[in-house]
């Protein structure tokens, strides 16, 4: 299991911005702020950040990046405030072919990164 993620972005007041609207979404906030690196830190609980962007981007080449969602509505309102923040369409909310039950939608964010949210939960 991975404890946490550091994403260099090119520009981090607006990754910031987009990152606190997308992820808001589905229960990520901003949990922490290492002011040396002007680095932010977003989680869903009160444990500990889990993604972090800090400036040093962009990354070349982009990544995927796929956050895991409980319901198939967690993924449309990551998707709809994800657009709202200014992201890329990159792949409407639906079932994909990769797995059974697979669910997911797919954003680029401000530095072209394919940011996906994805509910595995079997629905009748």
């Amino acid at each position: 299991m991975i404890d946490h993620f550091m994403l260099k972005v090119g520009n981090v007041e607006a990754s910031l911005a987009f990152y606190e609207q997308a992820l808001g979404a589905i229960g990520f906030s901003v949990m922490a702020r290492f002011e040396a690196r002007n680095a932010f830190g977003f989680g869903r609980s009160a444990d500990k950040p889990d993604f972090w962007i800090e400036p040093g981007g962009p990354l070349v080449p982009t990544i995927h990046l796929a956050f895991s969602c409980a319901t198939r509505d967690e993924v449309d309102r990551f998707h709809a405030a994800a657009l709202e923040a200014g992201g890329t369409d990159n792949g409407a909310p639906g079932v994909r072919p990769y797995r059974a039950h697979y669910y997911g939608a797919f954003v680029l964010d401000p530095d072209g990164h394919n940011i996906e949210a994805v509910c595995r939960t079997v629905y009748p």
